[in-house]
Protein backbone atom coordinates (compact mmCIF):
# COMPACT_ATOMS: atom_id res chain seq x y z
CA UNK A 1 0.00 0.00 0.00
CA UNK A 2 2.95 2.54 0.70
CA UNK A 3 3.40 2.99 -2.82
CA UNK A 4 -0.35 2.76 -4.15
CA UNK A 5 -1.54 5.95 -5.28
CA UNK A 6 -3.64 7.54 -3.22
CA UNK A 7 -7.25 9.11 -3.77
CA UNK A 8 -8.36 11.63 -1.05
CA UNK A 9 -12.12 12.04 -0.49
CA UNK A 10 -11.91 13.16 2.90
CA UNK A 11 -11.56 16.63 4.63
CA UNK A 12 -10.24 16.03 8.40
CA UNK A 13 -9.69 18.65 11.02
CA UNK A 14 -6.53 17.17 12.73
CA UNK A 15 -5.64 18.58 16.64
CA UNK A 16 -2.80 18.41 17.34
CA UNK A 17 -1.20 17.98 21.03
CA UNK A 18 -1.09 22.03 21.69
CA UNK A 19 -4.57 21.95 21.00
CA UNK A 20 -4.01 24.18 17.44
CA UNK A 21 -5.50 22.45 14.52
CA UNK A 22 -5.40 22.10 11.14
CA UNK A 23 -7.43 20.61 7.93
CA UNK A 24 -6.03 18.21 6.04
CA UNK A 25 -7.26 15.88 2.80
CA UNK A 26 -7.55 12.43 3.22
CA UNK A 27 -8.83 8.83 2.97
CA UNK A 28 -10.52 5.99 5.02
CA UNK A 29 -7.05 4.50 5.43
CA UNK A 30 -5.58 7.52 6.32
CA UNK A 31 -8.02 8.51 8.69
CA UNK A 32 -7.65 5.00 10.38
CA UNK A 33 -3.81 6.04 10.44
CA UNK A 34 -4.59 9.56 12.10
CA UNK A 35 -7.22 7.41 14.59
CA UNK A 36 -3.99 5.43 15.72
CA UNK A 37 -1.58 8.27 16.35
CA UNK A 38 -4.39 9.65 18.39
CA UNK A 39 -4.47 6.86 20.30
CA UNK A 40 -0.63 6.88 21.22
CA UNK A 41 -0.68 10.38 22.11
CA UNK A 42 1.23 12.05 18.82
CA UNK A 43 -1.79 13.94 18.10
CA UNK A 44 -4.68 15.37 20.09
CA UNK A 45 -7.70 14.17 17.89
CA UNK A 46 -9.12 13.87 14.37
CA UNK A 47 -12.32 14.82 13.18
CA UNK A 48 -13.93 13.58 9.65
CA UNK A 49 -15.35 17.16 8.58
CA UNK A 50 -16.54 15.72 4.75
CA UNK A 51 -17.02 12.49 3.15
CA UNK A 52 -17.01 11.34 -0.58
CA UNK A 53 -15.71 15.15 -1.50
CA UNK A 54 -15.92 15.88 -5.05
CA UNK A 55 -13.17 15.06 -7.04
CA UNK A 56 -12.22 18.32 -8.69
CA UNK A 57 -9.08 19.27 -10.54
CA UNK A 58 -7.78 21.35 -7.05
CA UNK A 59 -8.20 17.60 -5.77
CA UNK A 60 -5.86 16.11 -8.18
CA UNK A 61 -3.25 18.88 -8.09
CA UNK A 62 -3.05 17.79 -3.97
CA UNK A 63 -3.79 14.37 -4.56
CA UNK A 64 -1.03 14.31 -7.11
CA UNK A 65 1.30 16.33 -4.49
CA UNK A 66 0.99 14.27 -1.36
CA UNK A 67 1.24 11.13 -3.70
CA UNK A 68 4.76 12.64 -5.15
CA UNK A 69 5.93 12.86 -1.81
CA UNK A 70 4.42 11.73 1.22
CA UNK A 71 3.53 7.69 1.79
CA UNK A 72 0.89 5.82 4.04
CA UNK A 73 1.64 5.76 7.26
CA UNK A 74 2.34 2.03 8.64
CA UNK A 75 0.46 0.94 11.80
CA UNK A 76 3.25 0.63 13.97
CA UNK A 77 3.56 4.23 13.60
CA UNK A 78 6.57 6.13 15.44
CA UNK A 79 5.86 9.38 14.29
CA UNK A 80 2.88 11.73 13.01
CA UNK A 81 3.97 13.66 9.89
CA UNK A 82 2.04 16.63 8.87
CA UNK A 83 2.27 17.11 5.63
CA UNK A 84 3.56 20.92 4.55
CA UNK A 85 1.25 22.80 1.70
CA UNK A 86 3.59 24.69 0.04
CA UNK A 87 2.92 28.01 -1.20
CA UNK A 88 2.13 28.69 -4.66
CA UNK A 89 -0.13 25.91 -6.89
CA UNK A 90 -0.27 23.42 -4.23
CA UNK A 91 -1.95 25.64 -1.32
CA UNK A 92 -4.20 27.22 -3.73
CA UNK A 93 -5.34 24.41 -4.55
CA UNK A 94 -5.74 23.09 -0.93
CA UNK A 95 -7.59 26.22 0.00
CA UNK A 96 -10.11 26.04 -3.09
CA UNK A 97 -11.02 22.48 -2.07
CA UNK A 98 -11.97 23.83 1.33
CA UNK A 99 -13.62 26.66 0.10
CA UNK A 100 -15.35 24.73 -2.51
CA UNK A 101 -16.51 22.25 0.70
CA UNK A 102 -17.49 24.86 2.78
CA UNK A 103 -15.11 24.48 5.29
CA UNK A 104 -13.56 27.40 5.29
CA UNK A 105 -15.31 30.91 3.83
CA UNK A 106 -14.65 32.40 0.56
CA UNK A 107 -12.47 34.89 1.69
CA UNK A 108 -10.15 33.18 4.21
CA UNK A 109 -7.23 30.51 3.52
CA UNK A 110 -6.11 27.62 6.06
CA UNK A 111 -3.05 28.18 7.67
Amino acid sequence: MDNEKQTLDIIEQITRNDGTKYYELANIVMNGRAEKAAELGMIKEVRILKLNIPHSSAVTVYEDYVNANYTVPPMNLKEWVEYEKPAGKVRDAFNEILKANRIISKEDNAE
